[in-house]
């Protein structure tokens, strides 16, 4: 990893698009600081299009989608999309909340489907590994399982390799985020959730045009868009997961969390 300010101007200045994780990237101590909202608003003003990507589940998103100044969020590990209305109609309550669009990835009778399965493995999880509970956010998941490890609960490095190596042989797909282990079914990840929304809102192909965008990430989650994308970034509290990262970000922060998420807007602004 280099430190940011050896990232080229040219490059920086090639960037159209950013694609941005939420938990501990964002976010400082679960919630976003003003200097990241404003570095979003500055990006968006900028005419930069900007997208969250995170493993945080549909109904936890919906307030932030409706919100922050961007042009989707897409939750659930890629599954789901919340966008907010092009015309920026406000929702009918008045609070100020942009209305939303929701997009999923899988049919209705496919996400009925593995749903049934996964609370199955879930049940498995809490029943059969001491300390696994399911993630506070579990009641606003629609396509996939979360297990706490880091945010109110405390997993030791061997009850999460357990909890993975459960999903794993149940079929599931399963990641760990800075927070949470979170498994499903389907062959969506970040890297396919961004595909996805480019598609969708633009109709136009990432892979064609990776090196307009860029990737801001924190953990072992965002390694295989840290791998994708040349313009990938850490912020500086990815120090914690370096031992178990396959594929570094690029570029990494002098700050931790928000600020460092703050630090990248300002070296492409």
């Amino acid at each position: 990893m280099q430190e940011l300010n050896s990232w080229p101007a040219a490059e920086r200045r090639a960037i159209t698009g950013v694609f941005t994780d939420i938990d501990d990237t964002l976010t400082t101590e679960g919630a976003i600081t003003p200097d990241a909202l404003q570095a979003l608003a500055e990006l968006k003003a900028a005419g930069l299009q900007v997208v969250a990507i995170t493993g945080r589940p549909m109904g936890w998103s919906e307030p932030f989608a409706a919100r922050w100044p961007v042009d989707a969020i897409v939750a659930e590990n890629g599954a789901v999309a919340l966008v907010p209305q092009r015309d920026n109609a406000l929702q009918p309550n008045g609070d100020g909340r942009k209305a939303l669009s929701k997009l999923y990835q899988q049919d209705a009778a496919t996400r009925a489907a593995h749903y049934g399965r996964m609370h199955q493995v879930l049940q498995r999880i809490e029943r059969e590994i001491p300390g696994a509970q399911r993630a506070a956010d579990s009641p606003g998941r629609e396509t996939d399982i979360a297990i706490d490890h880091s945010e109110f609960a405390r997993l030791s490095e061997a009850q999460i390799a357990a909890v993975v190596a459960l999903m794993t042989r149940e079929g599931m797909h399963a990641t760990v985020s800075s927070i949470h282990i979170n498994g499903w079914y389907g062959g969506h990840n970040k890297l396919e959730g961004a595909r996805w929304i480019v598609r969708e809102l633009w109709q136009r192909d990432l892979d064609a045009e990776l090196e307009r965008w860029v990737y801001i990430g924190d953990s072992t989650n965002d390694q295989l868009m840290f791998k994708t994308f040349a313009n990938s970034v850490g912020v500086a509290n990815i120090a914690r997961f370096v031992p178990q990262l396959a594929h570094l970000p690029r570029y990494v922060t002098r700050g931790e969390r928000g600020a460092g998420f703050t630090e990248v807007a300002r070296a492409l602004l």
